[in-house]
């Protein structure tokens, strides 16, 4: 991807895309050479169009592939990726989540998950780094230009920035905090107000501490190549508080760990939220079938609502959501008396509902839960495929002129034109 692309893609997923990445975004090699064979067949017979130069419907081709792949990563959750695997997802419980919250990771086919009891008694922490408070005056640092190193494990970084003459404290505070932002290495500044005056704070994105050392970064501008003196001068290595480490009690037995979040015999990712009350563990543990059926419903619903909702979002701007309106009301449509009989509705709007009671109600009176609600299956893996056609050429729902149609069988490859302002722009799957 060259440079101007990558900037272009980014401004527009910034503004309008919905960039969140899941296990589900990696790829073998055999998914993405699968995925270029798609787009050369849907391209191989397409028709000739003119280039689309209105900006609202290049921005929301990009809107809806990122929207289409949001829905597959959701579905991927539930187990969709395996048709016959869709709704078998098994779920983490905790007792108290405001304690100790918890995914489970491990094998939907397990028929023995164990239980755990956690009793956390010291969350992990960072290192923050608050400098001294100064008023915005004139600072007393004349005009020069300076630098200082900051030191992270191994590496090191050397910021460099100049100091003009008569220039203020809070002019340079808020440059410095600007560039360790931007740095991109691990560590995150911002400007801490006590009245008029004002410090840099530091905070590693890290915590917990490594043998033998009891700081994450070091700044120092001892040896730095311009001028030195501004370290003392804003306070920057003056630590606040230390990095800690995680501890708890894992059923009973004292475990260390230098993140709040950590994965358990590669079944349960936890995260450490509070300090347990004294003798009070919390346990996690998989729920009942039942549970597990309501909530994997309620991430298909979510997720198919948040899609129809992105995908009403574009009218009006060269889209046609029109169009793929009535592909997803054709699939639900198709499903209606079914659904209906679990406790899936489908709302005027087109958006689903369910009845919590009435879900529940067929689940428990069930003898074998996955060929009750093999409909749900069906339904889900139906808009697994529809995100996968979305994603792969999002120009089909785009306002764009014919120039004329391919001779039928002397057709060359052309796989980028379908995806002219998106595809070529995205760097996932497809």
């Amino acid at each position: 991807m060259s440079a101007v692309s990558n900037t272009i893609f980014n401004n527009y997923l910034t503004a309008y895309g919905a960039p969140k990445i899941s296990k589900y975004d990696t790829h073998k090699k055999s998914e993405l050479r699968s995925t270029y064979n798609s787009i050369v067949k849907a391209n191989k017979d397409a028709p000739w169009y003119l280039p689309v130069k209105d900006q609202e419907a290049k921005i929301g081709a990009i809107g809806l592939k990122e929207s289409a792949r949001n829905l597959r990563s959701s579905l991927a959750e539930i187990g969709g990726l395996n048709e016959d695997g869709a709704f078998n997802k098994k779920h983490a419980s905790s007792t108290d989540p405001d304690i100790v919250s918890v995914d489970y990771i491990g094998d939907d086919n397990s028929e023995s998950v164990p239980s755990f009891d956690i009793e956390v008694k010291q969350l992990a922490a960072p290192q923050v780094n608050i400098g001294k408070f100064l008023l915005d005056i004139p600072s007393s640092l004349p005009e020069d230009n300076y630098s200082f190193d900051v030191g992270i494990g191994d590496m090191n970084y050397e910021f460099q920035f100049h100091i003009g003459d008569g220039e203020s404290n809070r002019s340079i505070q808020n440059r410095l905090v600007r560039l360790v932002n931007n740095a991109g290495i691990g560590l995150s500044a911002t400007l801490e107000q006590e009245g008029s005056q004002a410090a840099i704070k530091i905070t590693s994105d890290s915590s917990g501490v490594t043998l033998g050392r009891e700081r994450i970064f070091n700044i120092s501008d001892d040896r730095t190549s311009k001028t030195s003196g501004s370290v003392d001068y804003f306070g920057l290595n003056t630590i606040e508080s230390y990095p800690t480490n995680a501890v708890f009690g894992l059923n009973g037995e004292d475990r260390h760990a230098s993140s709040n979040h950590f994965t358990i015999g590669k079944m349960y990712e936890v995260s450490l939220n509070q300090v347990s009350p004294e003798g009070k563990p919390t346990t996690i543990s998989i729920k009942a079938d039942i549970d597990s059926v309501e909530e994997n419903v309620g991430k298909l619903i979510g997720s198919f609502n948040d899609f129809l909702k992105a995908v009403n979002s574009y009218t009006g701007q060269g889209i046609k959501t029109k169009l793929l309106d009535n592909e997803l009301e054709g699939i639900t449509g198709s499903y209606k008396d079914a659904l209906g009989e679990l406790g899936i509705n489908i709302e005027s709007n087109g958006s689903l509902s369910v009845d919590s009671e009435k879900l529940r109600n067929v689940a428990g009176g069930s003898e074998d839960i996955g060929k009750t609600f093999s409909t749900l299956k069906d339904f889900s893996n139906s808009m697994m495929k529809k995100s996968a056609q979305v994603s792969l050429d999002p120009m089909q729902y785009v306002n764009r002129k014919i120039v004329a149609y391919k001779n039928p069988g002397h057709n060359l490859s052309s796989p980028y034109t379908s995806s002219i302002y998106s595809g070529m722009m995205f760097n996932f799957s497809c």
